[in-house]
């Protein structure tokens, strides 16, 4: 069956309309861009993007490319298939506005945005450029471990990242090590918003990777906290020190069975705030499991590590510490500056015309209107090279 509005019927999917890949690329080029094929993917980009390289697959964009006027060098991400489904279209949405609106020394910062498509009706491809960043953590875990001092700087810039992200409304939801962008002076950004919400509306169950799934969002809350990112912190540090993924699970039932071996069966008060009867029955009818000793479980972490983990990956999210707190705990003390903490000047409310948007048309219309929006920014093509900090700062 061919990818047509039919296939939102047999999908069966209440509210998700499906498509094929939108209009056809533009034959000709249009005029200021130039076409360039990578990887068996046509890039059709502004004349000003030259010296194309790959950069490899996932969150973190797909190539490097030369700008030309300053010769420095930028990650160019594409969309994946931004309209194959309502879905698909919303998560672009997403990222582009919260890019355009969060500025933050700790998240990743969007520096353009472009088609090359006409108008909002033939929009079908959409990139974003930003700092080129050079790795992240998923990937240096494959090479290397990290010093004790290493992991302190890393874990600290996000949770300095987190506290604006917060401070902004805003639950990140799918935090780990490959939204982690690290370049060679061990310098943070918290990358790909696709799933990101704000804090007042109704939540989903089905986000984020499986092993750093906060239980509560597997246990389906349907109004939980910024302490999910927490417990994603707490599962990379785990995996910082360790080496390995503390909780890589097969499936949720495996994923929570996980958990447990490690956190202990919760306490009976903590049965009430499952929404879920079929969760709270598994949780209740499991044998009793005594939280395992963190020194043991993690020999070669300091004290002090083993103590914020400890506050970090608790089963209770009303009992699991906070971003603040976490951030003056001894374990950080060495780079913290709470002076140097900035928060957001305004919250990111919920979107009342992502909420009306039902048609990929309409998502064509408002994701047109987030690329104009920050092409008429002073933010556009503004950043500045890290290159000139005074103290010389740590490097991987």
């Amino acid at each position: 069956m061919g990818m047509s509005a039919k296939m939102g019927d047999s999908a069966n999917i209440p509210g998700v309309f499906f498509a094929d890949f939108g209009p056809a690329p533009p034959e000709i080029t249009p005029e200021g861009y130039h076409e360039v094929e990578l990887n068996k993917t046509k890039w059709v980009l502004p004349q000003w993007y030259n010296s194309l390289r790959p950069l490899g697959e996932g969150a973190y964009g797909v190539v490097t490319a030369e700008y030309e006027p300053t010769g420095d060098r930028v990650a160019i991400k594409k969309f994946f298939r931004p309209f194959q489904s309502t879905i698909h279209a919303k998560r672009t949405y997403r990222e582009l506005k919260l890019l355009r609106t969060l500025q933050h020394d700790n998240v990743l910062e969007m520096i353009d945005v472009f088609t090359p498509d006409p108008d909002a009706t033939s929009l079908n491809n959409v990139y974003f450029v930003s700092v080129l960043m050079g790795s992240d953590l998923q990937n240096i875990l494959k090479i290397q471990r990290l010093t004790d001092e290493q992991i302190q700087l890393l874990i600290y810039q996000v949770l300095r990242g987190l506290k604006y992200i917060h401070s902004a409304g805003i639950i990140h939801r799918d935090l780990k090590p490959s939204n982690i962008a690290v370049n060679e002076r061990c310098e943070v950004k918290i990358l790909d918003f696709g799933l990101a919400r704000a804090q007042d509306t109704e939540m989903t169950g089905y986000v984020a990777t499986r092993w750093y799934r906060a239980p509560e969002i597997m246990l389906n809350w349907m109004h939980y906290t910024q302490t999910v990112d927490v417990w994603s912190v707490g599962c990379i540090l785990a995996e910082l020190v360790s080496g390995r993924p503390l909780f890589p699970g097969d499936d949720h039932i495996d994923q929570l069975t996980k958990i447990m071996s490690v956190v202990g069966t919760p306490k009976e008060d903590f049965w009430s705030k499952i929404q879920s009867e079929e969760a709270r029955n598994y949780i209740k009818n499991r044998p009793p499991i005594v939280r395992q000793d963190f020194g043991a479980l993690f020999p070669m972490a300091s004290p002090y590590a083993i103590e914020l983990l400890e506050m970090m990956l608790i089963l209770d999210p009303d009992e699991r510490i906070s971003v603040s707190s976490a951030l003056r705990h001894d374990y950080l003390r060495e780079y913290s500056v709470p002076n140097d903490e900035p928060v957001a000047m305004d919250t990111v409310a919920t979107d009342p015309a992502e909420e009306q948007a039902t048609t990929l048309a309409d998502w064509r219309e408002l994701i047109w209107n987030e690329i104009r929006l920050f092409q008429n920014s002073a933010r556009r093509l503004s950043f500045v090279s890290c290159t000139d900090n005074e103290e010389e700062p740590m490097k991987l």
